[in-house]
């Protein structure tokens, strides 16, 4: 596509952008992150998750995008009793007939909310790999493919609360995002307790469609990106798997640098960051924006890290203040 006429399509799709913001705005006050989020990883079909404590809006947030879509939403509440034929569904025998049925599970939504996710064993969080990744779930000796678009936006709590499970990192790995939310200031707060405790709550409207999703996922893939910014992304990624030939003392507080994954989802993220300024091209701070949400759930810190405090945050931007810009 001639960059004229995709900067053209750019604009005109901004007017949808901001038909969902308009609405999702009805029910949320605030988190303009974790909205930003939220519609790149719709519009990359990417999994989405969101940790943050009880009570700031996580659920309500991903309620909210759903109601602007015209497609199938479906709340999952993970707890510790949950089992894999909850999601996926499972063999039901008929005695009638001699024969079993397929019973399809919740799995089989556009839009899944896998709520408070940690707080499943992880039999049944491991259920949500091939679904998540492969787009199909396998029902005793039968594969179904899931509904298009496919995709699961997960909450959970802190891991150090009580009665939460880690997910298994094969898992945290399909995930694009890992967006962190925090408590809202003094400003939102007071009008979430007015919108919440005085007013009737408001209900966002559907103003998107899947085919208008497809359309903009296109829109996006046909941004442009420079060949020196997709060697500083493979760079990045890079230096979270050898530091040290990049010049970065960090090793010893590295277990696993970022997965492939990483890569592919830096360079959808910058893209789709790219898309939502109105620009059809990436930058490097487009680059830098989106990474700490893709890269800080795939690397593996060292019981040396945990023991001194240092986050994933941290060594991500040291990795940045260390990695040349092109």
């Amino acid at each position: 596509m001639a960059v004229e006429a995709l900067k053209e399509e750019i604009e005109a799709a901004h007017g949808t952008i901001h038909l969902i913001k308009e609405e999702i705005g009805k029910v949320l006050v605030g988190q303009r992150h974790l909205v930003d989020g939220l519609l790149m990883g719709l519009f990359t079909k990417g999994h989405i998750l969101i940790e943050g404590v009880p009570g700031l809006a996580k659920t309500s947030a991903v309620k909210a995008l759903a109601d602007t879509i015209e497609a199938d939403f479906k709340r999952i509440q993970f707890t510790p009793d949950l089992l894999p034929a909850d999601l996926i569904g499972t063999e039901v025998y008929r005695p009638k007939t001699g024969d079993f049925e397929i019973k399809k599970g919740p799995l089989f939504h556009n839009i899944i909310l896998a709520d408070e996710i940690n707080r499943a064993p992880s039999k049944v969080q491991s259920a949500l790999l091939e679904a998540m990744q492969e787009r199909q779930v396998t029902i005793g000796e039968t594969t179904f493919f899931l509904p298009d678009p496919f995709l699961v936006l997960a909450t959970q709590n802190p891991i150090d609360q009580e009665g939460t499970y880690p997910l298994p990192e094969a898992q945290v790995d399909r995930f694009m995002f890992k967006l962190i939310i925090h408590y809202p200031d003094k400003t939102e707060e007071k009008e979430i307790m007015r919108r919440i405790g005085f007013d009737v709550p408001a209900r966002a409207l559907s103003v998107i469609d899947p085919a208008r999703i497809d359309q903009i996922s296109g829109l996006i893939r046909s941004i442009y990106m420079d060949e020196k910014l997709k060697d500083y992304i493979v760079d990045l990624v890079f230096a979270t798997r050898d530091p040290k030939a990049y010049g970065i003392d960090i090793a010893h507080y590295i277990q696993f640098g970022a997965s492939p994954r990483a890569t592919i989802y830096l360079s959808m993220a910058a893209r789709a960051w790219a898309f939502l300024q109105g620009r059809a091209y990436v930058t490097p701070q487009d680059i830098k924006t989106v990474a700490p949400d893709v890269l800080r759930h795939r690397i593996i810190l060292t019981y040396e890290a945990e023991a001194e405090d240092i986050p994933a945050d941290g060594i991500i931007a040291n990795i940045f203040d260390s990695v040349e810009v092109p």
